[in-house]
């Protein structure tokens, strides 16, 4: 009975992991939109050292976590929000200084505080599940589908910039925060190959789950596909350069509207049946 007080205890206590990392992404957030606004943003190591300390929390709990369960930890929707951020954050810290995209990062880190606080307030049971053998084809399955989320995010996000930048250029009286930005290729670069990330790693996602070896929800799989074509439709559309690239832009931002607000859907990673 002690031990499972213990367990108990510390299946609690690792939420304080993600209390941490919500700190440092908002006060990297106040932090990089003050500087920025007040024109003195010059991609301040602040910023980027919060956004590693946050990202290091998020590690901790997720190996705390997953030690736990015994497994990818995506078992609950509090688990899948944190595992949302912290895979958008990990691409962001990857693709950041390849692309010059240092101030990807002032739109960056809000999104991630608000997944960090929507997932703390989500209910916690305080017991510690029970292990189950683990299946490869699961694991894979969600954890490339949501590291693909956190792709299609900043992709979403690039799309942002691209359309600030755009306007900034049309209005032809520029503000300070133009001469901030990257320049607009750059981020039609990184918008472009963020999606095709995105759906390579949602393609795997989709194709591991056939292989799980449980029964299948076919209406998870159709609202799936039809993400996967949207996205789909996207790319062949930049390929072809039928669309023309704010809509691209626009698109991308939208279509992830969609992915994060239709909660069953994207809930459906986390509520698998127990694998026996």
């Amino acid at each position: 009975m002690h031990l499972d007080f213990i367990g108990s205890f510390i299946f609690v206590a690792d939420r304080s992991w993600i209390w941490l990392a919500a700190y440092c992404f908002v006060l990297a957030s106040a932090y990089s939109g003050y500087t920025l606004f007040a024109g003195k943003f010059m991609a301040p190591r602040l910023t980027f050292g919060l956004v590693v300390a946050g990202f290091v929390c998020q590690t901790i709990f997720l190996g705390i976590r997953g030690h736990e369960v015994g497994r990818c930890p995506i078992t609950n929707f509090f688990e899948l929000l944190t595992f949302l951020s912290w895979s958008m954050t990990l691409i962001y810290l990857l693709i950041g200084s390849s692309y010059r995209l240092s101030l990807l990062g002032v739109f960056t880190t809000p999104f991630a505080g608000v997944l960090s606080i929507w997932a703390l307030l989500q209910p916690e049971s305080g017991s510690v599940p029970v292990k189950h053998p683990i299946n490869p084809w699961l694991e894979a399955h969600t954890s490339f589908s949501i590291v693909a989320c956190g792709a299609f995010a900043l992709a979403g996000l690039a799309g942002l910039m691209y359309l600030i930048q755009e306007r900034q250029l049309k209005t032809r009286r520029p503000s300070s925060v133009f001469f901030r930005l990257p320049p607009i290729r750059t981020l039609v670069v990184a918008n472009s190959r963020l999606l095709w990330l995105g759906f390579g790693l949602f393609t795997i996602g989709l194709a591991t789950g056939f292989m799980i070896g449980q029964d299948i929800d076919w209406r998870k799989v159709a609202w799936s596909l039809v993400v996967w074509a949207l996205y789909g439709g996207i790319l062949l559309a930049r390929i072809r350069r039928s669309m023309a690239t704010r809509w691209v832009a626009t698109l991308s931002i939208i279509v992830f509207g969609l992915l994060l607000s239709m909660f069953w859907g994207i809930r459906f990673i986390s509520e698998v049946p127990p694998v026996r």
